[in-house]
């Protein structure tokens, strides 16, 4: 068709026409074809990564990695914090308890020192003079003048090793400051008499009292 001819049909709005499409060669891509991997459907979403395992789903809240809850937690700190708490109570006791008995055991040695030929026990005495101690009734043998001596507080009481030692008022009272509980028996010379009913010697034991 000549030049003339198709300007003339292009103006009565005759259209040319189309071209033929060229097939693609070997290893070329359509130009409209995505490449790579095909899509999914509509609204499919993949799980995890491609070719992997399903992907695992979040800890719940509250959760940690663990899987214990929060609360299960704070309890078990708590629980923990207790449990010191008592085991260093219970090693603060015995270390408080082992502390008291060196004191005591030392302070006992100091008075058995002290007490060394300090003691005024008569062999020959026949009084028996009685006085409370540890709860229960005692007794030591004292002659006449020690007995009216002790009565009037100058002379003491000290208990050493399961003995009732009569001693000076003097000595009893370095006694007392070195070791208190070994005090048997301090009388009150200012004390009414019957602050103290066995100061008379004629004062009798019921024979059912525990020695």
């Amino acid at each position: 068709m000549s030049d003339s001819l198709r300007d003339q049909l292009l103006g009565l709005g005759f259209k040319p026409a189309p071209k033929p499409e060229r097939k693609p060669q070997a290893g070329q891509q359509h130009p409209n074809k995505p490449q790579g991997r095909h899509p999914g459907k509509p609204g499919q979403t993949h799980k995890g990564k491609p070719g992997g395992k399903p992907g695992k789903p979040h800890p719940a809240a509250g959760q940690g990695r663990t899987g214990k809850r929060e609360g299960d937690i704070d309890l078990a700190k708590a629980y923990a914090i207790r449990a010191q708490k008592e085991k260093d109570d219970r090693i603060e006791a015995e270390r408080q308890k082992q502390e008291e008995a060196r004191l005591r055991r030392e302070a006992k040695a100091r008075l058995e020192s002290l007490l060394k030929d300090q003691a005024l026990n008569d062999p020959a005495a026949e009084i028996a003079r009685h006085f409370p101690y540890g709860g229960k009734i005692k007794r030591i043998y004292v002659n006449e003048t020690q007995l009216k001596a002790l009565n009037a507080g100058e002379l003491g009481v000290v208990q050493l090793n399961g003995r009732y030692l009569l001693v000076t008022a003097e000595v009893l009272a370095q006694a007392e400051a070195a070791f208190a509980p070994a005090v048997a028996l301090k009388v009150d010379p200012d004390a009414p008499a019957e602050a103290d009913p066995y100061a008379d010697p004629k004062f009798q034991v019921p024979d059912d009292l525990v020695w």
